[in-house]
């Protein structure tokens, strides 16, 4: 197999998106399949690395740092030269031409939906908009349209259907080696420690996290909550904090250091209410440290009753999953958290999303093993 991947818009804290797009490419490559990865960047630039060869092409920013490609006969050119067998995009704006060579020229074409469109403006503008449309579209277009979690797979459930579009739910996976549970002797004790890691702007919430942390303080409980991250809202959480003990320490660029930080604290905070999966919160539970999450979103689905607590996207009712979540049983909250960690592999999801690939455009595979 010859597998290129496209993944657009992508910025300096792209997150989960890179992490996906990476763990699945390197499994590709281990698998013996030849691949491709190809994502903006401030100039031409190829690079061959062990995970295959990578194409940045010149994008210009478009805000927060970000970048995105705006002209899809490039990455045709690209593609036309590496000549591949399926492609998968990460992007559901300005790469429907490459959708549209690849059915005319035979190749197999997968959408890998990171996100939920409506979910995610709504975050980010506090309006409902419709993009009922632009999905029929995007049905229309492709082979194949994967997505993370039962969230995620409502948003195509019907314009899949009547497209004749196969719908795949293949959760993503986890590296369980870099996120572990910390030593004992690094657990527990006054005060309460929260963790929150992802990026600081609307549509991943973390106003709603340090909210929550403002409520427990305000309530009185000895706390202390560490953010890691960055973004264009940090000035406005650093308001919401005020005097409350929120510590903001910025982007850590090592996984492992991340990992260490994140087991070293009592309850991970992972409350986005629009998240189709949740990353951040499988990362969490690796390293051993329940999480409190959102009712609602892909991250829900992520956490059952021994490895977490989740209430309404509320600062109030979040302070309340937190208190009861912390007076469990330290030992078997952080036992259950890592177990259902392991459930997710990243072996699972490489293998899932292969078979599409080998299968593709024909294959009509519906992979829920690791469902919630």
């Amino acid at each position: 197999m010859r597998i290129a991947q496209l993944a657009n818009f992508i910025g300096p804290s792209s997150g989960g998106m890179k992490t996906a797009v990476d763990a699945l490419g390197a499994g590709y490559v281990a698998d013996g399949a030849e691949r491709l990865l190809v994502v903006p960047g401030p100039r031409d630039v190829r690079t061959t690395t062990a995970a295959g060869d990578v194409v940045h092409l010149r994008s210009p920013r478009v805000g927060g740092g970000y970048r995105l490609i705006l002209e899809p006969w490039r990455v045709i050119d690209v593609l036309e030269e590496f000549r591949p067998t399926s492609v998968e995009i990460s992007d559901k704006s300005t790469l429907l031409p490459v959708a549209r060579w690849a059915r005319k020229t035979g190749v197999g074409s997968l959408l890998l939906s990171h996100e939920r469109l409506d979910a995610m403006l709504a975050l980010r503008t506090g309006v409902s908009l419709p993009v009922t449309a632009l999905n029929r579209v995007l049905a229309r277009q492709f082979d194949g349209i994967v997505v993370t979690s039962s969230f995620a797979r409502r948003e195509f459930a019907g314009v899949a259907a009547a497209a004749g579009t196969p719908l795949h739910r293949v959760p993503l996976g986890v590296d369980l080696e870099t996120f572990g549970p910390a030593p004992p002797a690094l657990r527990r004790g006054e005060p309460l420690r929260l963790v929150h890691v992802g990026r600081l702007s609307r549509e991943k919430s973390p106003h709603l996290a340090v909210a929550t942390a403002v409520a427990l303080h305000g309530r009185g409980v000895a706390m202390q909550l560490d953010v890691y991250g960055k973004g264009p809202h940090l000035a406005e959480l650093e308001d919401i904090a005020g005097d409350a003990p929120v510590t903001f320490h910025g982007h850590l660029t090592s996984r492992r250091a991340l990992a260490a930080r994140i087991g070293d604290a009592d309850i991970a905070l992972s409350v986005c209410p629009g998240e189709t999966f949740g990353l951040a919160v499988l990362e969490a539970l690796a390293c051993g440290t329940p999480v409190v999450t959102a009712d609602v979103g892909g991250a829900r689905e992520l956490v059952d009753d021994w490895s977490g607590a989740w209430a309404k996207p509320d600062p109030e009712a979040l302070a309340d999953a937190v208190l009861r979540l912390a007076a469990r049983p330290v030992d078997e909250c952080r036992t259950a958290a890592r177990q259902r960690a392991e459930q997710f592999p990243w072996s699972s999801t490489i293998a899932a999303m292969l078979d599409l690939h080998h299968h593709a455009p024909q294959s009509s595979v519906d992979l829920t093993e690791n469902s919630a």
